[in-house]
This record gives structure tokens, C-alpha cells and sequence, in this order.
């Protein structure tokens, strides 16, 4: 049975908004309140979000929503307007992956937006369940977000607060990106400090200024981040601390022996600190994760599954009613396989395949390589100039199988003792650390030449 929560600024349970009678409180913040509703006209349950800024308005005795002071009125008034906006133009998506929105209207001196009624349960309570799930998980909540967030973007908007507790899983398995913060940005830049807006260790340092350059890469970013939480099970750090230590790529590394190499690179640039390094757009990045991926199984140990308590008591509450998910039993409700599940068990067979004997079949070129690089020169006669080798003094195309070969103490990074012998990298170890910090890092790698 779920939990019926109660809440002192909430509406009266019973009351009516419209043809909506009030059930339930389904989750609340610091912007909102988000309702169970049901609808007297169409006999079906809804979810009602409901505009009030706690630090800018007051419940009056009559239910209605006030300004605290002559002060907050105008910025709480600018903020009913940008709800209003992101109602607008959330009401004309119709996609599987975004919250929609069937109707808007004004009233308690307030405004409400009426979505859709899903049952399941977010990311954030899926992840206290599973705390590390396995790729193939991820995958089915990553791709389909990826499509729901191009499309928002091709629309000219931003979510800008993309985190666990903002990603709801339906009892099919289905992601839904939900609770947008455009509306939270703009109030919270003019009535309170950025950080306290902000979710740590999901927002990207742009969002720490208001004149900060954002951009889909800024959603980018957050996403990498809730995939990041969910690979290491722990919350990242904040972007700010990363700037002093950096410890995301260490952290991501230690789950090669999980996750494959390609899909932990994806999260790794999608989480670089200046934008500029990140992809620019959804299908750059989604590019990614689709591409080849060379998987390498160590025997590193995982990262420690323990999930820390939030900050906000109200950053987990779900904005739908949570109830049983399928995708935690393992399986579809729909007996025939789609192309989507024939397409993991696709993906399945191959990671079997790897973990078994696979490994082998692709380290093997990769070694050879490198031992060929790694050969002593050919003798000549005293008095003779030795030929050279075809194509040898063309550059040689490095490939992440090889950087992984030659990657003895897993950190990530090639040192100039790890690449000694090697003539191809001892020759160019300059030219190919192309951020001169004494070591070659995966994508330097690859880049060169």
C-alpha cells in the first residue's frame, strides 16, 4: 500500500481544483507541489503540479497563494509567468520519454499544471533498490532519454535539472523525464545563491553563474552525472571540487571490470568541467554510446555500493505515485520481444561472449601491435643502410585496444615508462600529451596522430 503523505501548505485532501479532486500529495519542493489527482469528468487519475516558491509565498487561510512582502512580489510573479511558459511548451511535446502536460490554468492566485498519471517509481528510489545496476539496465533508461532530451533541445529549451529524483521509471521500465527547472532557474538567480538551486554533484559549473554559457551540454552534463551515481554508487562530486581533485575518471575506471570501456568514456566526456571539451549535442554524444566499444574485464575492485543521504529532504520525493516496476523483476510485461529487447539480447550474447573467451579475440590484434612496435630493428652489414620497413615512417593509427594493452596499472593514463621500448610513442610521447601534463590520456591516444 503506498504511503499517503501529508503536508501542512498543502491544499485540503478532498477539496476540488477545477473538475480535479485532490487525493493525495504525491512529492513537494521548494517551487511546488505536486498532487494526486482524479478527474470527476473523465473518471481517471491525473497528477497536478501546483507553483509555489516557498521562499517567495504563503498559503493564505482561504487556500489561495500570496506574497510573503510587497518585496517578493514582483520576482514570485515573474516566476508564475516562466511556470506558465514551460506548461506552454511542455503541453505541445508528445513524446513516450517527457512528461506531458494535458492542461494549464490559473487559479488560488497561482497557477497548476495537470499531467499524466504514471505509476512506478524514480530513479532515485530505483537506485536505493539497486544501487549499481548492471549496463544493459542503464542502456534501456539512457538511449530512450536521449531521444526525449534531443527533442527538447531541437525545441529551443533546457531541463537544467536533470538528477535521479527528476528521472521517473514506469512499471514497464520506460524512463520519463520529468519536473523541468527552467521556471526554478530563473526564479531561484534572483532571490537566492546559485548553490542552493543547484543539485551538487549534478550541475555543471556554467549553472554556478548566471551568466554562465549553457547550452544542451549543460544537460548533458547532469545526465552523465546520474549515470556516473548509478556506475559508482555513489553521488559525484560537485564540479567545484573537481577543480581542486578530480577523481570522476579514476572512479569510472575502477568499474572496467562491469561496464564496458566505450560506455564508461561516454560518461567521462559527457562530465568534462569545461563545456567546450563536452559533446555540443545529444546525437554527438548519444554517437558514443553506440559506437564500437572494446571491453577489457579486469579484476579491479567495484566501488562501494553505499548510498549517501541528500541534502533535501524533498529531493527524493517522487512526482508519481510509486508503486512496482517490472523492470526490478527482469522482465518486459509484453511477451513478444521487441526490436528494442531482441537488440539486448543482442548486446547480452556479445558481453557473454567477452567475459568468457571474447577478451582474447580482441586483445590479441592489439598486443601484436604493440609487439611489433616494440621489435628490435633489423641488423644490417657494416657499410649498408638499412631500408625501411613499408609504411614506417607513416604515422601509426593507435587504437583504445592497444591503449589498454600497454595501460599495466589501469589508471588510465600511458606514464613515459609504460610506453619505454615503443619507438612510435617514446618518439611522439610529447606531441600525443597534448595538455603537457606528463602522461597520455585515452583520447590523446586515439587522436594521434
Amino acid at each position: 500500500m503506498v504511503e499517503i503523505l501529508n503536508y501542512r501548505n498543502s491544499l485540503p485532501l478532498g477539496s476540488m481544483l477545477l473538475e480535479y479532486r485532490l487525493e493525495s500529495i504525491l512529492g513537494a519542493g521548494g517551487f511546488g507541489m505536486t498532487y494526486l489527482g482524479y478527474d470527476t469528468n473523465l473518471e481517471k487519475k491525473v497528477a497536478i503540479k501546483e507553483y509555489l516558491p516557498v521562499e517567495l509565498a504563503v498559503r493564505a487561510l482561504d487556500g489561495s497563494i500570496v506574497p510573503i512582502n510587497t518585496g517578493t512580489e514582483y520576482n514570485y510573479k515573474w516566476g508564475l509567468d516562466r511556470f506558465l511558459q514551460e506548461a506552454r511548451l511542455l503541453a505541445k511535446f508528445i513524446h513516450p520519454n517527457i512528461v506531458t502536460v494535458s492542461r494549464y490554468f490559473e487559479a488560488n492566485g497561482t497557477a497548476y499544471m495537470v499531467m499524466n498519471y504514471e505509476s512506478g517509481m524514480s530513479l532515485s528510489q530505483l537506485l536505493k533498490r539497486i544501487p549499481q545496476p548492471d549496463e544493459p539496465m542503464l542502456r534501456q533508461i539512457l538511449m530512450p532519454l536521449l531521444e526525449g532530451l534531443q527533442a527538447v533541445h531541437e525545441a529551443g529549451f533546457l531541463h537544467r535539472d536533470i538528477k535521479p529524483s527528476n528521472i521517473f521509471i514506469r512499471d514497464t521500465g520506460a524512463p520519463l523525464l520529468i519536473d523541468f527547472g527552467a521556471a526554478r532557474l530563473a526564479v531561484g538567480g534572483a532571490t537566492r545563491t546559485m548553490t542552493s538551486i543547484l543539485t551538487p554533484g549534478f550541475a555543471p559549473l556554467e549553472q554556478y553563474s548566471k551568466d554562465g554559457n549553457q547550452g544542451p551540454w549543460t544537460d548533458i552534463y547532469s545526465l552523465a552525472a546520474v549515470m556516473c551515481r548509478a556506475v559508482v554508487g555513489d553521488n559525484p562530486p560537485d564540479v567545484v571540487t573537481r577543480m581542486k581533485d578530480d577523481v570522476v575518471m579514476q572512479s569510472l575506471i575502477a568499474a572496467r571490470d562491469r561496464f564496458s570501456p566505450g560506455f564508461l568514456h561516454a560518461i567521462n566526456r559527457g562530465m568534462e568541467v569545461d563545456e567546450k571539451k563536452r559533446p555540443q549535442t545529444v546525437p554527438e554524444w548519444t554517437a558514443m554510446f553506440t559506437g564500437e566499444a572494446y571491453a577489457t574485464p579486469t579484476a579491479l575492485p567495484t566501488a562501494s555500493a553505499a548510498v549517501p543521504a541528500t541534502g533535501n529532504a524533498h529531493e527524493d520525493a517522487p512526482t508519481q505515485r510509486v508503486e512496482k516496476t517490472t523492470l526490478l523483476e527482469g522482465r518486459p510485461t509484453d511477451k513478444r520481444p521487441s526490436m528494442a529487447q531482441l537488440t539486448w539480447f543482442a548486446a547480452g550474447a556479445l558481453v557473454l561472449f567477452l567475459v568468457i573467451g571474447g577478451e582474447q579475440f580482441f586483445r590479441k590484434p592489439a598486443e601484436d601491435a604493440v609487439k611489433s612496435r616494440l621489435a628490435p630493428a633489423t641488423k644490417t652489414q657494416p657499410g649498408t643502410k638499412a631500408e625501411p620497413e613499408p609504411g614506417k615512417d607513416q604515422p601509426t593509427r593507435l587504437t583504445p585496444r592497444e591503449f589498454y594493452v600497454l595501460d599495466r596499472d589501469r589508471s588510465g593514463f600511458l606514464t613515459p615508462d609504460e610506453v619505454k621500448g615503443d619507438a612510435v610513442l617514446e618518439t611522439n610521447f610529447a606531441k600525443i600529451d597534448t595538455n603537457h601534463d606528463g602522461r597520455i590520456s585515452l583520447e590523446e591516444y586515439t587522436s594521434f596522430p
